[in-house]
């Protein structure tokens, strides 16, 4: 164990060799159904069955469910669940779902799963990239932490959430939150951070939320979010802000915790520290435009995710060149971000046919509306994970036109084009926060504060909070602007 993993002595993998019993049990598991249960084509497009969503349902109970029948059980065996499900559903794809000449030279299986691949890729190299650096940046917060002191730090991350990724706010926040707050934190607190830092924050650029990234790779203009979402923007979190400023003040310090910290100075001080997560944070944002440039230079996207590649080196250089003192004072562990990788690894691939039968039948559900677009992107955001989420109702709004830069301007030329992306991006980052996994920064944030000592709900209890506290700001952003 190194110095960098000490904070989290007590969660442990259980190992790479039951990694490896685990995926070749998925692997003989999908190629068992592939010869028991071989796909149907309706020409080159499979038939996907509602049963292959089971796996993925199978890996979301999982999540819900184990952390509350065994803690430890799940923390050693969580990757054995993901590698697990995401390997069966890979190996029926690639085997059951092979027939060629579906799109570019792939079957449906093949192009799928690099699809998938690509976007998981990207996905992790933005979030572990902005984590890492992030991790080696330490804010030093001084002054008393009166509920206007923190509200005031919240709505900081909010906008800050637009600038470095909702990752990057959360990761750079949550520990001067929890340290400043010692001695009247509670658990709600995280909650309420969660829903403003971690999600709804960032609708404002495509930088701010994974979803709102892949629109603009696709060619949903850099600066139509913040021209079109800036008043639902202001209006949730506003309003959560609202909540937690009243919430916030009527909690007063915890006896114990008072008794052993002394009170802080009223003056409020700031102080930055980590030259080189600084810098390394600023690149990695920068990164992001490289394959959308690239993609309009040539007029197709790279074949692999060339900007995630520079992400994912410049994570390394900032891991290894931070001082050790940085990371120690953050307390800084890799298991957040093993954790979202390892995790989410298992949901994108058991993902693909849930998505795959999303799209085929979702036109069927009454999907005609902003409202209908809105609470449908939102509620199954909530429950999976917001990028992809918004990447398949984008592609229903759209129908058989392939979404690029030209379709995306025509779309939008339109009131109804505007109302409806609107609602699918307002419903993609607000509804990320209903649930631990809506949202990856929203699973970083728990491990977080976990490890720091904060006891978080469970997974059904966050969903209870999410519903007594977000639902209702959630409702009235839809009467206010989409109704």
């Amino acid at each position: 164990m190194t110095g960098h993993d000490l904070a989290h002595p007590r969660r442990r993998f259980h190992g790479p060799l039951c990694w490896v019993i685990t995926t070749l049990a998925g692997i003989a598991a999908g190629f068992a159904l592939a010869r028991l249960a071989p796909a149907s084509y309706d020409g080159p497009m499979p038939v996907i069955p509602l049963w292959l969503v089971i796996p993925f349902t199978a890996l979301l109970l999982s999540v819900a469910l184990m952390p509350f029948i065994s803690s430890r059980f799940w923390h050693d065996h969580f990757p054995d669940f993901s590698f697990f499900g995401g390997a069966l559903v890979t190996t029926y794809y690639l085997l059951a779902l092979g027939q060629p000449g579906y799109k570019d030279g792939h079957s449906f299986g093949g192009y799928w799963f690099l699809h998938t691949g690509i976007e998981y890729i990207a996905f992790i190299a933005l979030v572990g990239g902005l984590y890492v650096a992030s991790g080696g940046i330490r804010v030093e917060l001084s002054g008393k932490p009166t509920p206007l002191f923190n509200t005031a730090l919240l709505a900081i991350g909010a906008v800050l959430a637009n600038v470095i990724g909702t990752t990057g706010a959360s990761v750079l926040l949550i520990r001067p939150f929890i340290r400043q707050n010692t001695t009247r934190l509670r658990p709600l607190h995280i909650v309420f951070f969660i829903f403003i830092v971690s999600n709804c924050g960032g609708c404002l650029t495509p930088i701010g939320d994974p979803p709102l990234f892949l629109g603009f790779i696709k060619g949903v203009p850099f600066f139509w979010t913040l021209a079109n979402l800036w008043k639902p923007w202001m209006l949730a979190v506003g309003l959560l802000l609202a909540m937690f400023y009243i919430y916030d003040r009527r909690c007063g310090a915890i006896p114990s915790a008072e008794a052993s910290r002394p009170e802080p100075q009223d003056r409020l001080r700031v102080r930055i520290h980590g030259t080189v997560g600084i810098i390394s944070l600023l690149l990695i944002i920068a990164a992001v435009f490289i394959d959308p440039l690239i993609t309009r230079a040539t007029g197709k996207p790279p074949a692999f995710p060339i900007g995630a590649a520079v992400q994912i080196v410049l994570a390394l250089l900032a891991y290894f060149l931070t001082p050790n003192a940085v990371h120690n004072a953050n307390g800084f562990s890799l298991f957040p971000i093993k954790e979202v990788g390892m995790l989410f690894i298992g949901i994108f691939l058991t993902m693909m046919p849930a998505l795959a039968y999303l799209s085929k039948h979702a036109p069927g559900w009454g999907v005609d509306s902003p409202t209908a677009y809105y609470f449908l992107t939102g509620s199954l955001s909530a429950g999976l994970d917001n990028a992809p989420t918004y990447l398949s109702f984008l592609q229903i709004a759209f129908g058989d036109t392939p979404i690029d830069a030209g379709s995306a301007r025509q779309f939008l030329s339109t009131p109804d084009g505007i109302y409806i992306l609107k609602a699918i991006s307002m419903g993609a980052v607000f509804f990320g926060a209903m649930t631990y996994i809506g949202n990856g920064p929203n699973f970083m944030v728990k491990s977080i504060a976990e490890g720091m000592g904060v006891r978080m709900p469970s997974f059904f209890g966050y969903f209870g909070s999410a519903l007594l506290l977000l639902g209702p700001v959630l409702v009235a952003v839809w009467l206010v602007f989409l109704r």
